[in-house]
């Protein structure tokens, strides 16, 4: 399971979105996605945890929680709708 991280910085980095989370849970992957155009940022990130606990754990506990100046908003993400 994979947890959505939305109203993400743009300035933020995978390196310190990572670091973010593994202060309190063991961070398997962070995904920062970006245009394809600009190359920016789009506001969000995945991250994967070691467990679905730890995820349960993250999404209550760190949702509204701020992160470089905003608060980030937490939820299970979603499968990809196929085109």
């Amino acid at each position: 399971m994979t947890i959505f991280v939305g109203n993400l910085n743009y300035k933020a980095s995978t390196e310190e979105l990572t670091a973010f989370f593994q202060q309190r849970w063991n961070v398997k992957s962070v995904t920062i996605p970006t245009d394809r155009e600009t190359g920016q940022t789009r506001g969000f990130a995945f991250v994967d945890l070691a467990t679905e606990a730890e995820e349960d754990e993250a999404i209550d506990s760190a949702n509204g929680e701020d992160f470089m100046g905003r608060p980030l908003r937490l939820d299970r993400a979603r499968p990809r709708r196929q085109a």
